[in-house]
């Protein structure tokens, strides 16, 4: 078997650290870990790993070419997975421009990297070399109250500088498939949640405001639905999509477990009050509701029998079943988000908004 040496980019954040610490388990894998550390990043996450014989972190950023192409043929690649974005949709309405560069600029890079890489591998190296491309369901836009699926043929409609970014890197991988050859294949998601969540998201946001006794903050009527999918579950529908994947082809990636924010909110609050009490009260008490967020997507929702019956993948976790280990990993590991709401990060935005992505 060929050894599988795996370039992830953006493997300091939380679907990539996920991605690289279920990698690294497999001792036929070396895994480098390329990433900037830009405010989500985040080498606590990968503490479990960093000194295996299979791992490498390189600080890095995937703009730089030139660095990024060393890399690959220094560490021999055969598979780079692509993750490295800048991914809020509140930080993309309030600062376009670092989306644009990290997510379109940031890919189209990339791709150059990888493009002169693989035409530069002996014919049979070339062969087994793939290029994964991780978007989101966002690219698509947003479904009304019905039982609509997003598909890997439904229409882009991006709505946020956010969506809209990740929309024209996919249609870059897509462009440098068809018109170089480069071998690819790309998968959207669902909204993630699970273990090393960034604080500002909407999960690990609720259950730490809980916990301190800060309000709940929840956009409009809390009605907005998503799919929600465990992050552990994720990433191994990632390394299905990476090496078993049809080359060109798109694979949608969904939980089965659509909910509105405020049943997600209140689900939190309810494990809260069995596992950690008030004093007086329910934390459902500390539910505020706020204005809207500008052009806030209504639903998505994943279609993703593809995957299901093409690769054999299907989620492990039920909402049930990933909400409860979430809320008991953020109870019993202060360690890794009691420095990120101590620092520079902590404060007004941490405790002001509650929605997805």
């Amino acid at each position: 078997m060929t050894p599988v040496n795996v370039l992830v980019t953006g493997g300091a954040g939380f679907i990539g650290s996920a991605l690289c610490r279920q990698l690294v388990a497999n001792p036929q894998n070396r895994v480098v870990n390329l990433d900037k550390l830009t405010y989500a990043g985040n080498v606590a996450s990968l503490g479990t790993i960093e000194h295996a014989p299979n791992y490498r972190f390189v600080r890095g950023d995937i703009c730089d070419e030139h660095a990024v192409l060393a890399l690959m043929q220094a560490e021999n690649i055969n598979r780079v997975m692509h993750l490295a974005a800048e991914t809020h949709v509140d930080r993309s309405i309030e600062g376009p421009a670092a989306f644009i560069e990290a997510n379109i600029v940031g890919t189209f890079r990339l791709l150059q990297a990888a493009l002169k890489h693989w035409q530069g591998l002996p014919e049979e190296e070339a062969r087994n070399f793939r290029f994964h491309h991780i978007s989101t369901d966002e690219v698509f836009g947003d479904l009304p109250f019905d039982g609509s699926l997003f598909h890997e043929t439904t229409p882009y409609a991006p709505s946020s500088p956010y969506s809209a970014s990740k929309a024209s890197a996919d249609h870059l991988v897509r462009a440098w498939h068809h018109t170089f050859g480069l071998p690819v294949v790309l998968s959207n998601c669902s909204n993630n949640y699970g273990p090393f969540h960034f604080p500002e998201k909407l999960i690990p946001l609720v259950i730490l405001n809980a916990l301190d006794e800060k309000p709940l903050p929840i956009y409009g009527t809390g009605s907005n639905v998503r799919d929600w999918l465990y992050v552990d579950d994720h990433a191994r529908a990632l390394m299905r999509v990476a090496s078993a994947g049809t080359l060109g082809e798109s694979y949608n990636i969904g939980g089965h477990s659509e909910r509105s924010n405020l049943v997600v909110v209140e689900t939190i609050c309810d494990i809260l009050d069995r596992r950690q009490p008030r004093q007086s009260g329910s934390y459902r008490d500390l539910k505020t509701f706020v204005s809207d967020r500008p052009g806030h997507d209504r639903r998505y929702a994943i279609d993703a029998s593809r995957i299901e019956r093409e690769l054999g993948w299907r989620p492990q976790e039920t909402f049930e079943t990933g909400i409860e280990k979430t809320v008991s990993w953020y109870l019993e590991n202060s360690w890794w988000w009691g420095p990120i709401r101590a620092g520079t990060y902590a404060g007004e935005r941490l405790g002001r908004v509650a929605g997805p992505r």
